[in-house]
């Protein structure tokens, strides 16, 4: 923890402990940086957004590679500190850090290309004596704050192509999650990327209105609850947003699809993290005259599921971040009971573990079908035509990604015209993501992409270069 160590001294901070969601046992210790830190860290941030700005694309570059095959090296070690952190269990946890090392790749790549272009403006009748291009400058300073579910990956695609565009940032990862980015952080500074570059600031919600609301900051990035990005839009003043405030995902499974496929890519998407997952699959909208037959074999099949200590290999679903994540998801689960929905198996926490949990027939009214309950719960729902699935699907005022499972090309090109989502996934579930495809949702809730080569588009403005060769 380098950097840490180094801003402790300058700064205003109590201590922040980090527990296992499993077993509450603790995993570190790290100070907390209050809100009147703020000039002080400002004041490090614009140094290091001075030094990134000087940093030349191939220096860029080479220390990201250097990151990637650093974290790929001590892979098992950030699996690990996920898994105690942020209770996911150690199989998903090791494809989290595969991906990160993936994300620093496709950045390293992004700090190459992607630089400008020549503007033909001699295509302009009176500008045919002018020559010139634009290039793609960095913003300067980004603010970046990240939440729990994905503690290292999704540090990395703010910081990855924020550093591939020449930028500084102000990280927040975090309170409950924080260690992994503070190792990723270190990785970076060891890869050869000058300290002042990335400034690591964790903190509850006065420090991250501070961090949102200074003026030298020119962009805030953020992945969290649609709650604190009204806040956040509220505060920023005038800068570039970028966010990922959620889902509410429907999977449609036509009668003429694979049906194990179907069944088993329902699973998976909808207990991946304990259900913690943006893009997780939360409402299957399945063609009536296999219903019955899909409900018995999806029950059947989440009855098997095993819920328990993450770090053993054979656990399916770990424990949900915290107490008051199971309290709000089982209130959800309550509220849809008593409306007259159906509880098909689970509702049975045990600390923090929630076990999978299946619902049919839950009221439109009702908070688990209007809103993203982020825990292993899935709504199961009949449907008889393809236009009634699109008109359930597209409910939610926000949407991440829906997919669904067909074997008719008209009706899967049909789907991914009329829903309203960032992202389709046709014969997959919801859940599925390439850490290089545009990612982002439709409607309220989300502005702007990440997927590397669109954040570090995000993250850089274009700037002209006109050159009038006067005659003499």
């Amino acid at each position: 923890m380098m950097q840490i160590s180094a801003l402790k001294e300058t700064l205003s901070v109590d201590e922040i402990v980090v527990s296992n969601p499993f077993d509450a046992s603790i995993v570190g210790i790290v100070p907390e940086t209050k809100a009147d830190s703020l000039n002080a860290l400002l004041d490090r941030a614009k140094r290091g957004a001075q030094i990134a700005r000087s940093l030349p694309r191939h220096e860029r570059s080479a220390i990201l590679e250097r990151a990637a095959a650093a974290v790929e090296a001590y892979k098992e070690e950030f699996a690990l500190l996920i898994v105690r952190e942020a209770g996911k269990t150690i199989t998903q946890a090791r494809k989290e850090a595969t991906r990160c090392v993936n994300t620093l790749k496709l950045s390293a790549e992004e700090a190459k290309r992607n630089a400008g272009e020549i503007v033909p403006f001699d295509s302009y009748a009176g500008s045919e004596a002018r020559q010139g291009w634009y290039t793609r400058e960095p913003l300067g300073l980004i603010t970046a704050i990240t939440p729990y579910n994905d503690p290292l990956n999704l540090v990395a695609h703010k910081l990855g192509p924020a550093i591939a565009g020449g930028n500084a940032v102000l990280l927040k990862p975090s309170e409950l999650t924080p260690l992994s980015a503070i190792k990723l952080v270190d990785a970076l500074i060891e890869s050869g990327l000058p300290e002042e570059v990335i400034t690591v600031a964790i903190g509850g919600a006065e420090l991250g209105k501070a961090l949102v609301s200074a003026k030298d900051v020119r962009m805030v990035s953020f992945t969290g609850g649609f709650a604190t990005g009204e806040a956040i839009a509220r505060n920023a003043g005038i800068k570039k947003l970028a966010m990922d405030l959620g889902g509410n995902a429907p999977v449609i499974v036509m009668e003429n699809s694979n049906f194990d496929a179907a069944v088993e890519g329902c699973i998976s998407g909808a207990y991946w993290a304990a259900g913690q997952n943006c893009i997780g699959t939360q409402r299957i909208l399945v063609q009536r005259p296999i219903y019955e037959k899909f409900k018995a074999e999806f029950v059947s099949q989440t009855k098997r599921l095993k819920t328990g200590n993450p770090l053993e290999a054979n656990t399916d679903v770990g424990p949900m971040i915290s107490e008051k994540a199971v309290v709000r998801a089982a209130a959800m689960v309550d509220q849809a009971i008593e409306a007259g929905a159906k509880l098909l198996f689970g509702h049975t926490p045990v600390g923090n573990l929630y076990p999978p949990t299946i619902l049919e027939n839950v009221p439109a009214a009702c908070d688990a079908w209007n809103e993203e309950i982020f825990a292993p719960i899935v709504i199961l729902q009949p449907f008889d035509e393809l236009s009634d699935a699109i008109k359930l699907a597209n409910t939610p005022e926000y949407s991440l990604h829906a997919g669904i499972f067909t074997n008719d090309l008209d009706a899967a090109l049909d789907a991914a015209s009329q829903i309203d989502a960032g992202g389709i996934m046709i014969n997959d579930s919801s859940d599925y993501r390439f850490d290089a495809m545009p990612f982002g949702g439709f409607k309220y809730g989300s502005m702007g992409r990440e997927g590397v080569r669109f954040a570090y588009e995000d993250m850089t403005q274009p700037k002209v270069v006109c050159i009038n060769r006067l005659k003499r």
